[in-house]
């Protein structure tokens, strides 16, 4: 189930307030139950026999979380090892050993036959999930649960079930059981998941669009190097106010039932360097690696520069592969360890100046040209185009139609990606009555125009879902 249809937004998601909030029970053990069946619930809509793995995943980690919580001066090492090859191994089942297999069999003579494994939603979510709770046992920072059905609450709550952002189990191990629901986390939720619901649907769904013609049209032939742009641009915007979107409705409602979410985007667009823009891209995924890879690992406080590229690498090929099982996503995340590993080095970027931002926007933008690409052939293809070799030409009547029908969608996602309340300052000041009250009337408009369009529409992708 996604959040941005009808049987969620009029249906599922008011059914489960009217209960949460009833007033004749109130207890936070009947609250707990009632949010992780709704969850449960709310995950088999849409995959009525894998929310059985998910329930594994549920009962396997609280006993690890357990044994590691009771032998953590014994036997740590052995079990967060256990841990480890559990998680990712039930990851690496289901979204690799397809892939793995197919190219094995490449260079096979017999090659080894094996039924298609579908992939499970959002199982890269919920198992880095699960793996935090374990590991920040054991690193002290949240008391494991004894009751297994507050484990499920945390990897399965239904907020960040299927598409993050990644909630790290030391940020909401004490608002599992003493949270306090409160009118202004309840209202302050409803307004960021209006305001993320207009992202996704008046803005995602319909630069979606114009990269999906553009990139379909480099698998029949060559684009011409605008139409290349074009493609390039809305995709990157697409995908941009796709996942914020949706991480500002997860955020939105897990402050509708007391919890709170880590950020998951701040206005990357503006980044001066590739290094600022992870900052602030995916926050969760990269704090995730951050502190359970890179850091343990050594990061930058090693011996040698040896060992620091060394372990920028492994980082970078591990998000790549998170991302998919597609050589495409690990070109794309050793595109990245090159770009980062040389600013970090050398400090070049910081030598461009004013152009710092553009070369930034280049590199983020080639690297989305590989993420949405099919195979490699094709990453190649249209990356070649974007730099004009081998493409047809300038600019051709197929960019002035997708122009003409999506400059609307683009400039409103361009104007988007500033943070206005920080360029303007004081002028635009929302916390007196006026500025509330303008305020109020956009939430209503765009949540208005936004029902209007998907109640209207067909197209409602949603990137990460597959992730």
């Amino acid at each position: 189930m996604l959040f941005s249809t009808t049987i969620f937004l009029f249906v599922f998601l008011p059914l489960v307030l009217l209960i949460y909030y009833n007033p004749w029970i109130r207890g936070r053990r009947f609250r707990n139950v009632f949010l992780l069946l709704a969850s449960i619930g709310f995950y088999a809509w849409g995959e009525p026999v894998y929310v059985l793995l998910m329930l594994l995943s549920i009962v396997v980690n609280w006993g690890l979380g357990l044994l590691v919580d009771r032998y953590r001066d014994r036997a740590a090492g052995p079990l967060l090892v256990l841990a480890a090859c559990y998680n990712l191994g039930f990851l690496f089942v289901f979204k690799y050993l397809n892939f793995t297999v197919n190219n094995i069999n490449y260079f096979l003579r017999q090659p080894i036959v094996i039924p298609d494994i579908a992939l499970p939603i959002g199982i890269s979510f919920y198992t880095f999930q699960a793996l935090s709770y374990v590991l920040d046992i054991y690193r002290k920072k949240g008391e494991a649960q004894k009751n297994p059905l507050d484990v499920g609450l945390y990897i399965a709550l239904f907020p960040q079930l299927i598409a993050g952002p990644i909630v790290r189990y030391e940020t909401v191990a004490g608002e599992i059981r003493d949270r306090k629901e409160n009118l202004q986390d309840f209202y302050e939720g409803v307004l960021r998941f209006l305001f993320g619901f207009g992202k996704k649907i008046l803005l995602a769904n319909s630069l979606a669009l114009g990269a999906d013609a553009c990139f379909e049209r480099i698998s029949q032939g060559s684009l011409s190097f605008a139409a290349a742009w074009l493609g390039t641009v809305c995709y990157s915007l697409q995908i941009l106010f796709d996942f914020s979107g949706y991480s500002d409705m997860a955020i939105g409602l897990g402050r509708m039932f007391g919890f709170h979410f880590q950020e998951n985007f701040n206005y990357p667009y503006i980044s001066k360097n590739v290094t600022e823009f992870w900052r602030r891209w995916h926050i969760s995924l990269s704090s995730w690696f951050r502190d359970y890879v890179y850091i343990p690992l050594g990061g930058s406080r090693v011996k040698t520069r040896r060992h620091h590229v060394f372990n920028l690498f492994v980082v970078w090929l591990l998000t790549g592969i998170w991302h998919g099982a597609n050589w495409t996503f690990i070109l794309w995340g050793l595109m990245y360890f090159v770009v980062l590993t040389a600013e970090k080095m050398t400090g070049f970027d910081k030598k461009l100046g004013v152009f710092s931002r553009v070369y930034t926007l280049v590199v983020v933008f080639v690297g989305w040209t590989i993420f949405n690409s099919s195979n490699l052939t094709l990453a190649l293809k249209y990356v070649g185009n974007l730099f004009g070799i081998g493409c047809s030409g300038l600019a051709d009547a197929q960019f002035f139609l997708y122009l003409k029908e999506y400059w609307v969608y683009l400039a409103a996602g361009i104007a988007a990606c500033i943070p206005w309340k920080d360029v303007l300052g004081k002028r635009m000041d929302l916390t007196g009555k006026g500025g509330q009250l303008v305020y109020h009337a956009g939430a209503f408009l765009v949540f208005a125009l936004s029902v209007v369009y998907m109640v209207k529409g067909t197209y409602n992708p949603f990137i990460y879902f597959h992730f």
